[in-house]
């Protein structure tokens, strides 16, 4: 029986067959990390030459305490800024037309977007509208956006979407209830600060859902039929980073080192995602989003498990990879063995962070499976990317293994 050795020096060996790889990496953000690294934040808007600042902020930002931090260096500075902060946490196109409005009236020519993912994305999609017009539902599907946008700076205060440096930005379509996104080169950010003491006054809860979102990330971007030698290297590094430091951020706020590894995966594992995608738990969670509301970091928290113990035989090597990654001792294991390890180390991280184990756990009714696996379908470019190709039936029965916290899948 073949064995699968773990060759953790410090992590295992990329794919093979190099020679036979082609791809390309487009990643143009310029990134500043570290501990106060925000006061760099007026000196970046002159570097790309911004003078009438809009800032898009996630509000809770001000119930933390952390809005002035942000604010400040551009005060400081006399940058004259425009506050917009009408951000949910499933945004909707409206928010990002409403803001674009807002941004042409106040001569705008610059965007920040400080928070989380919702945040970030709204910022970019304000940014291609200053140039380019219309309306954001305009630009919804790939390639689609024609001029570069105004200068666009990121300041994550979550370790969660990775939406710093990647060429996305998802809105729920109010028209429809789908939830979808606008992808393309100008959506890369210009710039991005990652400062991890702007994240300590993360909520545990929120800290674990935006946490395995970037695990998410990584993990499935490891996965990918488009995955390289370059994307695996940010995955296995992100992931290492993540699940070693992401019960340590959960338990202790506080805990500067274990946000920093935090805030450095969740980059990473965007970087990752840029570079080769993710799968189909991003499909899946995106009816969830756009159909209850549920958060997208939670929505994939929850469904990671399930949907990767249907994938595991799509690549069984490559999760038994994983599964070392994760902490599992897999010396002793064969492939297939190790592989089912890697589902068992989810489910365990998962509620060492309190993540609900199942979707009935998040109020979704059951009854509305199969719309959720039909629209699931429809997110194309996650699918293809998938290591295992779904139908509608293997997908409603994931749904259901996860509605019912069942593991074992009839396939």
């Amino acid at each position: 029986m073949k064995r699968f050795t773990s060759p953790l020096t410090p992590y295992p060996t990329i794919t093979p067959m190099i020679h036979s790889q082609t791809f390309t990496v487009t990643q143009p953000t310029r990134i500043q990390f570290g501990v106060g690294s925000i006061s760099n934040l007026a000196q970046t808007v002159h570097d790309f030459h911004g003078s009438k600042v809009f800032l898009v902020m996630d509000p809770g930002l001000v119930n933390a305490g952390i809005a002035s931090q942000i604010t400040a260096p551009l005060e400081n500075a006399a940058i004259p800024y425009t506050l917009y902060d009408s951000i949910d946490p499933e945004p909707g196109l409206k928010l990002a037309d409403k803001g674009y409005k807002l941004a042409k009236a106040n001569g705008c020519d610059c965007v920040i977007g400080a928070g989380g993912g919702s945040a970030m994305d709204v910022a970019k999609a304000i940014a291609i509208l200053l140039t380019n017009g219309g309306k954001a539902a305009d630009y919804l599907g790939l390639d689609k956006i024609a001029k570069a946008g105004v200068p666009k700076i990121m300041i994550p205060t979550s370790a969660g979407t990775g939406a710093e440096v990647t060429f996305t930005a998802v809105f729920i379509n109010e028209k429809t209830g789908s939830k979808g996104g606008m992808n393309g080169a100008p959506l890369y950010p210009e710039a991005t600060i990652l400062d991890p003491a702007l994240t300590l006054s993360l909520p545990p809860q929120v800290t674990a859902s935006t946490g395995i979102d970037a695990l998410t990330h990584a993990l499935e971007a490891y996965t990918s039929t488009q995955a390289h030698a370059i994307s695996e290297m940010y995955s296995l590094e992100a992931i290492d980073l993540i699940s070693r430091n992401l019960p340590k951020a959960y338990a202790n706020g506080n805990n500067l080192e274990a946000r920093s590894a935090m805030l450095l995966g969740s980059l990473l594992g965007g970087k990752a995602l840029a570079a080769a995608g993710v799968g189909l738990v991003h499909a899946m969670a995106y009816p969830m989003g756009g159909m209850f509301g549920i958060a997208h970091g939670l929505a994939n928290a929850v469904l990671l498990p399930y949907v990767i113990e249907y994938n595991l035989i799509g690549n069984r090597e490559k999760f038994a990879t994983l599964a070392a990654v994760l902490g599992k001792k897999t010396e002793e294991l064969s492939v297939k063995e190790a592989a089912e390890s890697c589902v068992e180390a989810l489910f365990e991280l998962n509620a060492s962070v309190g993540i609900p184990a199942t979707l009935e756990d998040l109020g979704i009714p059951a009854d509305q499976i199969p719309e959720m696996a039909r629209i699931a379908l429809t997110v194309t470019r996650p699918v293809e990317n998938n290591p295992r190709k779904p139908s509608l039936e293997d997908v409603i029965h994931i749904y259901e293994a996860a509605f019912a916290g069942g593991s074992d899948f009839p396939f």
